[in-house]
């Protein structure tokens, strides 16, 4: 009987080992990365009402922000948390950083509501729940961080049948897009510009990975910069990169904020999740309850994201229409006092 409960308890222990210590690494500037870019866009946007008080604003055209300090505090706040963000990728599977960018979403929530003093129902609150709660899930049965020693075994996995495969059907869908989708519905349908950024993120994030892989080992006294598959994804990030913020700025440009995020985090994450799992076979170290477990932590974020953006969506549309009704009951009398839509009545 000792010997079957030293047996079961063995197992268990096999089949939770803790976090290594390069993921917990990884999970810590995952953190710091949420923390800094989340707060970037409540700090930038106290800049730009600031610069706009006392020049153009910003969404009439002007530039006046670039002479305040407060927006480039919130600018570098950004870069810090994009570069903590590309180290987290050194450290640490794609599957465990990536979906951890929600995160940042409740942050700037969070402090929005404090410092801006926009309202957050129990809804978003409800939202802000439920991200915490899948990232929690996905912290506790992310996979191990694969050992590697050189650029050239990152290489080897690239050029495996398998990733070579979905690297081809993703160039050859973005190009349909591009030539086929966009001239047509670019500025109708938001799928079109959010299916190329999505796309090519999910290349730039894994050949991200490869470069923070290759400055950990140059750090540490292994030089991969004199190998020539450093520089091909040197070149695949900066093409995915310019592709990428190219189409997400049209995309803003062209449809509401609130459907462009919720959207592009789907389908970024899930592709990015799909292309690690590919060429850094992260699920292949782990065991079915694990996959399904991190399975639903994410799609437990995904619902949390969906519901913190609804409900921005709801408070802006309000806000919007308060505005509107205000101006509207201004403009029913005229110069004398009249009532302009009787007026217009009679």
């Amino acid at each position: 009987m000792a010997e079957g409960q030293s047996g079961s308890g063995g197992s268990w222990t096999d089949s939770y080992k803790g976090m290594s210590s390069d993921n917990i690494k990884g999970l810590v500037l995952a953190l710091s990365s949420s923390f800094f870019i989340g707060s970037s866009f409540i700090v930038k946007k106290k800049g730009l009402k600031k610069a706009g008080a006392s020049g153009v604003r910003a969404g009439s055209g002007g530039y006046s922000y670039l002479y305040e300090p407060l927006w480039w505090v919130g600018m570098i706040t950004m870069i810090v948390g994009e570069v903590a963000n590309f180290a987290a990728y050194a450290f640490a599977p794609a599957i465990l950083v990536t979906p951890l960018g929600a995160l940042s979403i409740i942050i700037s929530a969070a402090l929005a509501h404090i410092i801006l003093h926009e309202k957050l129902n129990i809804f978003g609150i409800l939202g802000c729940v439920l991200c915490v709660v899948g990232s929690t899930n996905i912290v506790l049965h992310a996979p191990q961080e694969r050992e590697i020693d050189s650029v050239k075994e990152v290489w080897d996995l690239a050029t495996e049948p398998a990733f070579l495969l979905y690297a081809a059907v993703v160039i050859v869908a973005v190009f349909i897009l591009i030539f086929q989708f966009v001239p047509q519905y670019g500025q109708t349908n938001v799928m079109v510009y959010v299916g190329i950024c999505s796309l090519m993120g999910s290349l730039s994030v894994m050949s991200v990975k490869a470069l923070g892989i290759v400055l950990k080992l140059t750090f540490s006294g292994m030089n991969q910069l004199i190998y020539p598959q450093t520089w091909v994804f040197v070149l695949v990030v900066l093409t995915c990169v310019l592709t990428q913020m190219n189409y997400l700025n049209k995309a803003l440009d062209t449809f509401n904020t609130a459907v462009v995020s919720p959207i592009y985090y789907v389908m970024f994450t899930t592709l990015t999740i799909l292309a690690s799992v590919i060429m850094f076979k992260d699920w292949d170290r782990q065991n079915p309850t694990q996959i399904i477990t991190e399975i639903c932590g994410f799609v437990t974020i995904l619902s949390g994201t969906f519901l913190l953006h609804k409900t921005k969506d709801m408070v802006d549309g309000a806000s919007t229409s308060a505005r509107l009704s205000k101006h509207l009951e201004e403009d029913d009398c005229g110069a004398e006092g009249i009532p302009l839509r009787h007026q217009d009545s009679m």
